[in-house]
């Protein structure tokens, strides 16, 4: 699938962490405008208040668009406790910030958020960075239930194809022959959808899990 389809059959809920109003009004009719369904906070605090309840979940497609500077807890709090709580690999974080506050989204894209954007921003510009994220979640998805299909056996072949290791290596190695490893690297490739070792470990690093 090409990256333009599959940027227009990405769908998703996306959470709007911000406390000015009429932005988050504004953001909100934009992003129903493109398919997708906003849900609106008015503070960082309401916000992981919701996912304490369980009303708010990060194994579903979202994506979290963060203001950096808010009354009491701030952008990069919440950040923080995405980190902490296992959340940062699972929803796609884009931080909305002003231009004192780059030093530190840039920071934060670091440490694995999606991007940031500064305002003021391109309405437009920002949501298509949001159908982005919601596409590489939904690939890295994609890309967890095919390795959830690799047998412990292929997997073990699978991290020493990508490590560089010829046949006969990870023949010696795993002390199996030769031909059940040219099976096992067969079916590897058959169910990541992929047609070599090189092809395989980009999927893999472009996903973030390698």
């Amino acid at each position: 699938m090409t990256q333009s389809a599959r940027v227009q059959h990405t769908s998703g809920t996306v959470f709007v962490v911000d406390d000015e109003e009429v932005l988050r009004d504004a953001l909100s009719w934009l992003l129903r405008s493109r398919r997708l369904l906003p849900r609106a906070f008015a503070s960082a605090d309401d916000f992981w208040a919701a996912a304490e309840r369980g009303d708010v979940r990060p194994d579903s497609p979202a994506c979290l668009l963060l203001d950096m500077r808010m009354p009491g807890m701030n952008g990069m709090a919440l950040f923080e406790r995405l980190i902490e709580n296992g959340w940062l690999g699972l929803m796609p974080v884009i931080f909305l910030t002003g231009h004192a506050d780059v030093a530190t989204a840039v920071m934060a894209v670091k440490r694995g958020a999606f991007d940031f954007v500064e305002k003021p921003f391109s309405d437009n510009a920002l949501v298509d960075r949001v159908v982005e994220a919601l596409a590489q979640r939904h690939e890295r998805e994609g890309l967890r239930r095919h390795l959830s299909e690799l047998t412990e056996r292929e997997q073990e072949v699978m991290r020493l194809v990508i490590a560089g290791r010829a046949n006969k290596q990870i023949a010696d190695e795993l002390d199996i022959s030769v031909r059940t490893v040219e099976v096992h690297r067969a079916r590897v490739f058959d169910k990541m959808d992929v047609k070599s070792a090189v092809e395989l470990a980009n999927l893999l690093r472009g996903a973030g899990l390698d």
